[in-house]
């Protein structure tokens, strides 16, 4: 018999005490207690079950729960004798940032505070116990929203330190969404005072605290050591490349295929979910599903882009489109279905992520839009290298999001769409007057920002070649900085349709140090370098017609472009 699916539940209890559908994932709290790590950082994609299993452990683990075994009995570890005594045994501290999105440092440290004020206050009836003393309470007395930020930083330690002493047992700690504050420290502009803040708060929690018993972090990404873990050599690190608790967070294909077969799903529906959801890589596990977009595929049996449609994608926006050629031309190879090998460094240091452009492609990785083929690591042998990372994009889910997300760039009128209809009439006066209320309306939305006063055309231009090939993926492959000929050529279309026209673009941006004293000696320039290069040659060798290639020369300065026809 189906359950029902409750789309969006993220308490274990309430799962279980509703008998909602559920995948039991209760291996994790084996795997967890048998390695018998001190802190454990775990990096999952979003909404990959981070908090689902959070409350989990929190179930089990804590005090609160004592007596709840009918929350676990009929799954896996309560298949394990050895796990019975350890149920409701332990004080628990469980906690999420995830709701800390403040625009403000001073907004971000008072919502972490009275996330550590609450805590505190559930634990209001144990204070008033003989065991504590005036000193405790003089501390506790401060606890709240605008405590100093030396209280704040031991507040958590000391936190451990009464309830290690009240109960006789040392302290759980579950920290969930551990990253969510300093992602949006670093989108609004105040990353150094977050982490000086956060930094000292881990540093007293995690690791000078003689109460805490174990901890688990979780995340979307591993943010550097240097930034907010310096000096904690227990922690121990789990990214999506890592074999520890693979099968713990996601779907793997069998728990997919058999929660579709207990749903009265058929074969056709299991192909169509793999296609769209398959595609995460965790270790050697391949395989493993978005869990949120299965789950609203079996409460809704639509195909949508649930996942990428939760996902916060400012900040991947914001970076690949002001992303330098380079980049972006890098990301064409991925949105046509290539793969590409670079060094990485999995864990995430967001100050150079505008200055280190493998930085992004880490945060992609993490984020889940990419997937591991493979890793050559070089590092073993040499400890100066990086790994090599091959990477593609996860599955067609991410693919549309990119898609969407490359096309919401010329939304603001109809602009893109009447330039490539003029391109494709060959109209080159129409195509002059758009491009230039394209480039007057976006320019700047292309641009990092990083030298006022300083335009980087080709920013805007590689930009522009992306929507493209997102606008006519159907229709044409299309293909830039490529060898042709003589030489390398920009963009060319080759039509899927040898009917319809195929088109060369040459772009250039004046260069005074060339001689060139106008827009208009730039394009010729453009269209002589076509010629010259003979990028036509793949074109020719295709079949397709010499006098069905358009050939366009654009010309940029600054904001202003002009374009000319061969």
């Amino acid at each position: 018999m189906s359950k029902v699916v409750a789309t969006g539940a993220q308490f274990f209890d309430t799962i279980r005490a509703n008998d909602s559908f559920y995948v039991d994932k209760t291996g994790f709290i084996q795997e967890w207690w048998d390695n018998q790590d001190d802190v454990t950082l775990i990096t999952r994609p979003r909404r990959f079950g981070k908090t689902l299993n959070m409350s989990m452990m929190n179930c089990f683990f804590s005090d609160r729960y004592a007596g709840r075994s009918d929350l676990f009995e009929g799954l896996q570890v309560w298949e394990d004798q050895r796990f019975h005594d350890l149920q409701g045994r332990f004080p628990v501290l469980f906690i999420s940032f995830a709701g800390v999105k403040q625009a403000s440092f001073d907004l971000a440290r008072k919502s972490i505070n009275q996330i550590i004020a609450n805590l505190y206050n559930s634990y209001t009836e144990i204070f008033l116990d003989p065991w504590f003393t005036e000193m405790d309470a003089r501390f506790i007395s401060q606890i709240a929203s605008d405590m100093p930020d030396d209280v704040a930083a031991v507040s958590l330690q000391k936190l451990c330190e009464l309830l290690y002493r009240y109960y006789g047992k040392k302290v759980l700690i579950f920290l969930d969404e551990y990253d969510t504050p300093l992602q949006e420290a670093y989108i609004h502009g105040y990353w150094n005072e977050l982490v000086s803040f956060v930094r000292a708060l881990f540093n007293n929690t995690f690791k000078t605290n003689p109460s805490l018993g174990r901890a688990i972090l979780t995340g979307i990404t591993r943010v550097s050591k240097e930034s907010i873990f310096s000096d904690m050599n227990n922690l121990e690190v789990i990214t999506t490349t890592s074999e520890k608790y693979a099968t713990c967070f996601g779907f793997t294909e069998q728990e997919v295929f058999q929660a579709l077969e207990d749903q009265g799903c058929g074969e056709a529906e299991k192909q169509a979910v793999k296609t769209w959801y398959d595609g995460f890589t965790f270790g050697s596990v391949t395989d493993i599903y978005n869990p949120w977009s299965v789950t609203n595929y079996l409460d809704k049996r639509l195909l949508e882009t649930y996942w990428a449609n939760t996902s916060e994608n400012a900040l991947v926006n914001n970076l690949i489109r002001q992303g330098n050629a380079r980049l972006k031309t890098q990301f064409e190879t991925l949105l046509e279905g290539g793969a590409l090998t670079l060094p990485l460094d999995e864990q995430v240091i967001f100050e150079q992520l505008h200055q280190r452009e493998n930085a992004i492609w880490s945060l992609l990785l993490a984020a889940g839009y990419l997937k591991v083929l493979s890793v050559d690591r070089q590092r073993d042998l040499n400890p100066k290298k990086k790994n090599l990372y091959t990477l593609t994009l996860t599955n067609q889910e991410v693919q549309i999001m990119f898609d969407d997300m490359v096309q919401g760039w010329f939304e603001e009128g109809q602009y893109f769409n009447e330039f490539v209809a003029a391109m494709f009439r060959g109209n080159e006066l129409d195509m002059n007057r758009y491009m230039n209320r394209i480039a007057l309306k976006t320019f700047s939305y292309f641009d990092a920002g990083e030298k006022p006063g300083e335009s980087e055309p080709e920013r805007f231009y590689h930009g522009f070649v992306l929507g493209l090939l997102v606008d006519q993926a159907e229709g044409y492959e299309l293909t830039s900085n490529r060898e042709s000929g003589f030489g390398r050529y920009d963009v060319v279309m080759t039509p899927k349709r040898h009917s319809d026209p195929a088109v060369i673009m040459e772009f250039k941006v004046i260069d005074p140090e060339l001689g060139e004293k106008s827009l208009e000696e730039t394009a010729q320039n453009a269209l002589k370098q076509i010629e010259e290069k003979k990028y036509d040659t793949e074109l020719l060798a295709k079949g397709i017609a010499k006098d069905n290639i358009l050939k366009y020369g654009f010309a940029f300065k600054g904001k202003e472009c002009l374009i000319r026809k061969g």
